[in-house]
């Protein structure tokens, strides 16, 4: 949750309590505040040099990202956060000081801005109470002035569009921002506003990035806009920055949120310029081979590869260095066309260097020595003797035999003769064939044929028994 004054961009007001800006920080915020473009003084904890006195200039923050620079006629002590009262055409404004000291002549420099010009307007005060109270009136009545002024415009056909609106701190002049694409005549309008707010209306045009920059958003890549968080100059964008970073040209995913380019389009560019120094134009040159003709498909600027394909294979791409481009480019310049756009390299055969940890070419030398093997063990080791117990049988021993039970054995459903049935091995008197098919034979009716003589059982004369004595020689 932010702190009061930065929903309306103001930043935070310290006049009460004294600390620096910043949401809940009990005096601890290290950025400033939570307010757009806060600049951090680094040279705050650096003392002047013995007799130089101090910067006389300080830079004041108003409404959004709207800065501007006034001279300390009154040697005020002012510290960053303060809120001041500065002078206007006509009246007073209220502001934030952003940066004071040393580090103002920087920013001045940087901006280029004069620091001995008489342009530049003076600090008349710290604010006071009434000041303060009459501030924060005028800023509740922004909004609301804002959609009445676009009513107006709609009804005198204008063709612009009113973005935001900013009350002077006496409330007696209102700043009316707009933007349009054509040349619109106001003054109609600037008359009837006059009337229905009487107070002194200005109107200033601004550009689509100049709206982005004082509205703020949040942009696609999930933080909040550039331009209305530290970017203060706007540079052009070309569509020729997308080409260098090989973009696709896609006007929806290129614009940010003005309705332009991306000012992040020119992060990057000098590094891809860089990079595609050494890199030759391909685009409308085709690779002539023996093999065929090779076109140009992509490039991958920071590895330095590119990747070709031949007219009768578009859809396998050849990955080439960019040297190996160059060659190939000058021996067609020549006349002359390689076998191949690959380099053909011959391989050599490597010999194999000894191994030094066995350089006389023997084998291990735990050749001889015995592996382990696992002992058979016995499925009825681990047998137990009953439902009771769980004592082993050891090996060597008999198994205990268990006392059958004495007395008549109960007849069951599977004791019974008569529910038994029938065995086909046992003879049937009848001679009659119970397996139902009268083609099998019938295993109880005797066989006729003579019973063949078995070779275990042939007497064997040739060989000596172990009990003969060999004959004597």
């Amino acid at each position: 949750m932010g702190c009061s004054g930065c929903s309306t961009g103001r930043g935070c007001s310290t006049a009460s309590t004294g600390l620096p800006g910043g949401c809940k920080n009990n005096g601890s915020c290290g950025a400033g505040g939570c307010n757009k473009l806060n600049v951090f003084n680094w040279l705050a904890n650096m003392e002047l040099p013995g007799g130089q006195p101090e910067f006389d200039i300080v830079e004041v923050r108003f409404k959004n990202s709207r800065k501007e620079f006034f001279r300390n006629v009154n040697n005020l002590q002012l510290n960053v956060g303060d809120v001041i009262a500065v002078e206007a055409s006509p009246g007073h404004d209220i502001g934030i000081v952003s940066i004071s000291g040393e580090l103002v002549r920087l920013q001045m420099k940087k901006q280029k801005v004069n620091p001995a010009s008489p342009e530049i307007k003076k600090v008349y005060r710290k604010a006071k109470q009434t000041d303060i109270e009459k501030w924060q009136e005028a800023q509740g009545l922004e909004q609301a002035t804002m959609y009445r002024a676009r009513t107006f415009a709609v009804k005198l056909g204008l063709q612009m569009k009113i973005s935001d609106v900013e009350y002077q701190g006496d409330r007696t002049k209102a700043v009316f921002f707009y933007t349009a694409d054509d040349r619109v005549d106001f003054r109609e309008l600037i008359k009837v506003l006059a009337e229905e707010f009487k107070v002194r209306i200005e109107m200033r045009q601004i550009g689509a990035r100049q709206e982005a920059s004082r509205l703020g958003a949040i942009g696609s890549c999930g933080r909040e806009l550039c331009c209305s968080t530290w970017l203060t100059d706007f540079r052009s964008v070309s569509t020729s920055a997308a080409r260098y970073q090989q973009l696709s040209l896609n006007p929806l995913k290129l614009a940010g949120q003005c309705g332009k380019l991306k000012c992040c389009l020119n992060y990057e560019l000098d590094s891809y310029m860089d990079a595609l120094k050494d890199i030759p134009e391909v685009n409308n040159i085709k690779l002539e081979t023996e093999k065929g003709r090779a076109f140009h498909q992509k490039t991958d600027i920071f590895r330095k590869r590119m990747f070709f394909s031949y007219t009768h294979e578009p859809d396998n791409f050849i990955q080439l260095s960019v040297d190996r481009v160059k060659e190939v480019m000058a021996m067609n310049k020549e006349g002359n066309k390689p076998m191949d756009l690959l380099v053909h390299v011959e391989k050599k055969v490597i010999e194999k260097t000894p191994d030094y940890e066995n350089v006389v070419g023997q084998d291990s030398l735990t050749r001889f020595d015995k592996t382990k093997t696992k002992k058979f063990k016995s499925k009825n080791n681990n047998r137990k003797r009953g439902p009771e117990g769980s004592q082993t049988q050891t090996p060597g021993q008999p198994r205990p035999q268990q006392p059958r039970p004495q007395g008549p054995r109960p007849q069951g459903p599977n004791n019974n003769p008569a529910n038994k049935p029938a065995n086909p091995n046992k003879p049937n008197p009848n001679n009659q064939n119970t397996s139902g098919n009268p083609n099998k034979p019938n295993p109880n009716k005797p066989n006729n044929r003579p019973n063949r003589p078995n070779r275990n059982n042939r007497p064997n004369t040739n060989r000596p028994k172990p009990n003969d004595t060999p004959p004597a020689p």
